[in-house]
C-alpha cells in the first residue's frame, strides 16, 4: 500500500521538465473548498503548480494515529517559508498546519510533539551550556544599550514597561454555549452562516462555521483576539466556542439589527446625511484595521481585511456601520524584518469577492511578499463600496426615482461577471462604475465624493489614497 508521500513522489516524477520551475505542492481539497483553492495555481490530479508563490501549505487533523491531511495546496498570502520540510508542533482544536518551500513538501507532516515542561531532568552541564551563553548575550546587550543611550543623550528609563510587539492575539477561553439559542438565519456566506440568537438571554449574532471551514474560523478568531481591537467601525466580538460533541464552531458577535449593508441598500434608499454616516463608519473602521500602534503597553499590528464588500459590513439600529468577516484577512507584523508580513492563516483562497477585486489582483500581477498590495486592494474595494452607497442616496439622485441597488459593474457586465470579463473591463479598459455629474458638485467640502471615489479606485495602487486619507477626506464633506 502506498503512503501519502509515496503517492506524491510518483506523481511528481511524472511531471514534465518544463513545469519544474514552478513550485509543485500536494493538493487536497473537499468540493466546498476546491473552487477557491484552485485560484492559487493549476491543479492536475493530486498536484498543484503554484502561480504566485514558492510556498506550499498544509492543514492536518491530529488523531491517535498519524496526522491526517485535511487541506493541501499552494500558499497564496505573504508568508516567509524558509523551512524545506513540513513540520509543526502547534495544535489548535486537533488541527495543525505547516508552510514549506520544497516541491511536494506538504505531502507529509513531521509532528514535533512539544517537550515536557520543567528543567528537572537537566544535568549541570546542560544548564551551564544554556545559561552561560545567555548571560554573556544579556551582558553584551546591556553594554550596547548603555552606549546607545549615552550617544543619543537620552536618559535611561530603568524599570519602565514598554509595549510588546504582538502579531498574534491571546485567545480568550471558549464560551459555554450549552444554552445558546439560534433563532433565524440572517446571512449565508461561502464559509459560514450567520444567525440571530441569544446567549443567557442576551441578543447576539452567531456565526456558525462547519467543520470544513475550520481554517477560516481560526483566521477570523485570531484577528478578533488581537489586543486593542476595539473601534466603532469594527463589529464587536463577544466570544467563541462550540457545542459539546458537535463539529461546528461558533463566533458570538454584536447583533447589528439592520443586517448587512448590502441587504440594507437593497431595501432602503437614504438621505445624504445617512449615506455619509455609513460611508464614514466603514472608512474609519478600515483605517483603524490598517493602523499599527502601541498603547498602554500593548501593540496592535496592521490588518488587511482582504474581502471588503457590502456583504461584509453591517448596519446597526442607530444607522452606524461597521466592518465584519475576517476569514480572508491577513495580520501584517511589523516587529522585525524577519517577521514582517506574517499572517494568521496559511491560506486565504478567495482573495476578495470577485467584482471587488483590484486590477492588480485580477491580473495576477502583484507582489505577494509585500503588504502594500493587500492594503491598497482594500482601498480599491472601499471606493466601490462608496459608489454603492451613493447610488442609493436620494439627495444625489437627479431622476424621478432612486435607482435600484446594483453591485459594482452589474450595470455594465451583469449580475455575475466572469473573471475574464472583469479583467477586460477593469484592468485592460480601465473602466469604473458610472459616476453621475451631480456627484461632483453636491455637498462639497475640501473634496467632493466624486474625487474621493476616483482616488480610491485609481488603477495604480501607488496613486490610491490610504484608508486613513480616505477617512479624513470623508470627514471634510458637509452632512
Amino acid at each position: 500500500m502506498l503512503t501519502w508521500p509515496g503517492v506524491f513522489a510518483l506523481l511528481g516524477a511524472a511531471l514534465p521538465p518544463a513545469e519544474a520551475q514552478q513550485r509543485r505542492c500536494a493538493y487536497l481539497a473537499r468540493p466546498n473548498n476546491a473552487r477557491p483553492m484552485e485560484e492559487a495555481g493549476n491543479v492536475s490530479g493530486a498536484v498543484q503548480r503554484c502561480g504566485h508563490t514558492p510556498c506550499c501549505m498544509g492543514y492536518f487533523r491530529l488523531s491517535h494515529g498519524p496526522p491526517i491531511p485535511d487541506l493541501l495546496g499552494c500558499n497564496v498570502v505573504p508568508r516567509e517559508c524558509p523551512e524545506s520540510s513540513c513540520s509543526s508542533s502547534h495544535q489548535v482544536d486537533n488541527f495543525t498546519h505547516c508552510v514549506c518551500s520544497a516541491d511536494l513538501c506538504n505531502a507529509n507532516l513531521t509532528w514535533l510533539a512539544p517537550p515536557p515542561p520543567g528543567p528537572a531532568s537537566w544535568g549541570v552541564s546542560s544548564i551551564c551550556t544554556v545559561l552561560i551563553p545567555m548571560a554573556l548575550l544579556l551582558l553584551l546587550c546591556m553594554v550596547m544599550c548603555h552606549r546607545s543611550i549615552r550617544k543619543s543623550g537620552a536618559k535611561p528609563s530603568y524599570g519602565r514597561v514598554t509595549s510588546q510587539c504582538s502579531c498574534h492575539g491571546s485567545q480568550s477561553p471558549d464560551l459555554d454555549l450549552t444554552c445558546i439559542e439560534l433563532h433565524q438565519m440572517v446571512g449565508q456566506g461561502y464559509f459560514a452562516s450567520v444567525w440571530s440568537g441569544s446567549v443567557a438571554g442576551a441578543a447576539v449574532a452567531v456565526k456558525v462555521f462547519p467543520a470544513r471551514s475550520l481554517p477560516q474560523c481560526l483566521t477570523e478568531r485570531s484577528v478578533y483576539s488581537l489586543a486593542l481591537l476595539e473601534h466603532a467601525g469594527v463589529l464587536r466580538f463577544l466570544g467563541a466556542g462550540s457545542v459539546p460533541h458537535g463539529p461546528d464552531r461558533f463566533l458570538v458577535l454584536e447583533l447589528a439589527t439592520q443586517g448587512s449593508l448590502r441587504s440594507f441598500l437593497c431595501q432602503n434608499s437614504s438621505s445624504w446625511a445617512c449615506t455619509l454616516r455609513l460611508a464614514q463608519g466603514v472608512a474609519q473602521g478600515l483605517a483603524f484595521l490598517h493602523s499599527d500602534f502601541h498603547r498602554k503597553g500593548m501593540h496592535k499590528p496592521s490588518v488587511a481585511h482582504g474581502d471588503i464588500s457590502s456583504s461584509n459590513a453591517v448596519v446597526r439600529a442607530d444607522g452606524s456601520s461597521a466592518l465584519c468577516d475576517y476569514s480572508c484577512s491577513t495580520i501584517l507584523c511589523s516587529c522585525s524584518p524577519l517577521h514582517q508580513h506574517s499572517n494568521v492563516s496559511q491560506v486565504s483562497p478567495q482573495m476578495g469577492t470577485l467584482c471587488y477585486r483590484s486590477p492588480e489582483v485580477l491580473d495576477g500581477c502583484v507582489n505577494l511578499r509585500s503588504s502594500h498590495y493587500l492594503l491598497q486592494g482594500d482601498v480599491y474595494a472601499l471606493g466601490l463600496l462608496f459608489w454603492e452607497l451613493c447610488s442609493r442616496c436620494a439627495d444625489l439622485c437627479t431622476g424621478p426615482a432612486v435607482p435600484e441597488h446594483q453591485l459594482p459593474y452589474e450595470a455594465e457586465l451583469g449580475g455575475s461577471p466572469s473573471l475574464g470579463e472583469l479583467v477586460d473591463w477593469v484592468s485592460e479598459r480601465r473602466e469604473r462604475p458610472h459616476i453621475p455629474p451631480s456627484w461632483g458638485v453636491h455637498f462639497q467640502g475640501t473634496y467632493t465624493i466624486k474625487e474621493v471615489l476616483e482616488d480610491c479606485w485609481d488603477h495604480d495602487p501607488e496613486a490610491r489614497l490610504t484608508a486613513q486619507s480616505a477617512a479624513r477626506r470623508l470627514a471634510t464633506l458637509s452632512p
